[in-house]
């Protein structure tokens, strides 16, 4: 039997050198070289997958968890982790079970596949690009020239267009009936109408929350950074991705998540009674970062120039609780185009979640970031495209 895989990212990758054990593959790559946006994932370090049971591993999927189910434990976190060591290179885990070649390299992971391709005899087509497929009785015809008995579509999504993911897979499904879930941009800085000036500030061991009609629907402890359209960092990527399908949500900053108010109420005073004399804006620095102080006192809206000797009750309550509760107000998510992954594609209702097979179109598959899946960070939507590749390319 003759397969045709389309995209060589990890997915295709992984599909070829599975299905090239008992048919003929071709693998065609539109890029110069496979792995492209592989190859800048991890700030360039490649976080290939996290050292986590595959129980732990679904509540880091936020789209689509229970259809991840059977293709995460045909391969899971752990058996990629040894899979790939096995293939000769050496991995490590870091903060977060985060897992990461030793060499810090994203390209000895793309070699990795590249030399097993190789091995086991996959046919790579670069410069190649699929523009049309065609169904005739049982057979696929690929750019109206060449025949394929099945086709598996691994074709990413639409964030980072310049490594090759167009949305040619988006297209090809709906020319197939398949259904489109609108993609959306996932692990994303967020943009603030706030009229911030504090571009490049960094903060640490801060709570991020979302809230929806006064209820608590998200919650991200860690760092976060300012940037010159809002703000960045890894509790404010996975925000992004628990909200970029939700509508009228307000966004608060806890500065001080590790203190109850009733505890920072009484530090604050603490610094008070030491500091009686000076001005509030000056005594603030012991407790907050410099360049956010001033924001922090116009929306408790007190003057920083106040005596702390004058600031009534009220008045420190009103800081308390704007430490506690500063409000963020939410313009927009970023642009797709610099999302770490497409949240949204094809409608996984019409895939088999055991063999990723289309149930609208017998030989059609499609695996990875193409289909409605997407994962927090920490390697999660990798091992997505390296299982659902696995169990395609299995199955096929």
């Amino acid at each position: 039997m003759r397969i045709g895989i389309i995209g060589g990212g990890p997915a295709g990758m992984m599909c070829a050198i599975k299905a090239v054990e008992n048919h003929e593959v071709v693998l065609f790559e539109k890029n110069e070289k496979l792995g492209k946006k592989l190859f800048i994932t991890g700030k360039g370090r490649c976080n290939l997958t996290n050292y986590v049971d595959e129980k732990e591993f679904m509540k880091n999927l936020v789209r689509n968890p229970s259809f991840m189910f059977s293709s995460i434990y045909s391969f899971s976190p752990f058996t990629t982790y040894y899979y790939f060591e096995d293939l000769g290179l050496p991995l490590k885990v870091e903060r977060g079970d985060r897992v990461f070649p030793a060499s810090d390299k994203s390209s000895d992971v793309i070699r990795t596949y590249e030399k097993k391709l190789r091995q086991v005899g996959v046919e790579v087509r670069l410069n190649t690009e699929v523009r049309s497929i065609k169904k005739d009785g049982d057979v696929f015809i690929l750019n109206d020239r060449e025949k394929f008995d099945k086709v598996v579509i691994a074709t990413g999504g639409v964030s980072y267009k310049l490594t090759g993911s167009t949305g040619d897979g988006y297209r090809f499904g709906k020319e197939f009936g398949h259904k489109l879930v609108d993609p959306k941009p996932g692990l994303i800085g967020i943009n603030l109408s706030n009229n911030f000036d504090l571009a490049g500030l960094s903060l640490k061991n801060v709570e991020l929350r979302v809230e929806k009609d006064k209820k608590v629907i998200s919650r991200e402890f860690g760092e976060m950074l300012f940037t010159h359209r809002g703000i960045s960092g890894p509790i404010v990527l996975t925000t992004s991705s628990k909200i970029n399908r939700l509508k009228d949500f307000d966004l608060y900053l806890d500065l001080k998540p590790a203190l109850t108010s009733d505890k920072l109420d009484k530090r604050i005073l603490r610094d008070f009674d030491e500091n009686q004399n000076k001005n509030l804006e000056n005594v603030m620095k012991n407790l907050l970062p410099r360049d956010l102080i001033s924001y922090i006192l116009d929306e408790a809206k007190i003057h920083g120039d106040k005596k702390v000797n004058q600031i009534t009750k009220e008045e420190r309550e009103g800081l308390v609780k704007t430490i506690k509760n500063f409000k963020l107000r939410f313009d927009s998510l970023d642009d797709i185009n610099r999302a770490i992954v497409t949240s949204g594609g094809i409608d996984v209702k019409d895939l088999d979640p055991k063999t990723m097979e289309s149930k609208l179109v017998k030989g059609l598959y499609f695996i990875g970031e193409v289909i409605d899946v997407d994962g927090l960070t920490g390697g999660y939507n990798i091992q997505v495209a390296n299982s659902t590749g696995y169990s395609c390319g299995i199955n096929l």
